[in-house]
């Protein structure tokens, strides 16, 4: 687990909310859904992983800077907290892996000779499908 992940899990905050889906009367009686609320600013985090991790959230951040996670799938509460966690962590993690810069890829001569060489055949080829006049 990584610094960001361990200083998050300790600013989340957690509520439980009435869910739908699988757990028949348990799902009318028991809150089983559980929110998890981040707010972003407080982990102080670099420009470049705020913006990847604001990327990633998408509609689950909010305007003032909350990362709002609700997680419903499992008919208990720990098991939808665990899910929560794990999905946020998962992002937190993703924010923080700076993607690889792409190398520019160099063709030699003969590679570009070639490759001008096939366009203009594919040309003579879309050139010979016009009409044909009699």
């Amino acid at each position: 687990m990584s610094d960001i992940v361990a200083r998050a899990m300790g600013l989340v905050e957690e509520s439980f909310i009435a869910s739908s889906g699988p757990g028949g009367q348990n799902v009318n009686k028991v809150a089983t859904a559980v929110q998890m609320r981040l707010d972003v600013f407080a982990l102080r985090l670099e420009p470049a992983v705020f913006n990847r991790l604001k990327t990633l959230a998408g509609s689950r951040m909010t305007s003032r800077g909350e990362i709002v996670l609700t997680a419903r799938n499992y008919r208990t509460q720990e098991a939808n907290r665990e899910d929560a966690r794990k999905r946020l962590a998962e992002m937190l993690e993703e924010a923080e892996r700076a993607p690889r810069v792409r190398a520019k890829s160099r063709v030699n001569r003969v590679g570009k000779e070639a490759r001008i060489k096939s366009k203009k055949n594919r040309g003579a080829v879309k050139a010979g499908r016009g009409k044909v006049e009699w």
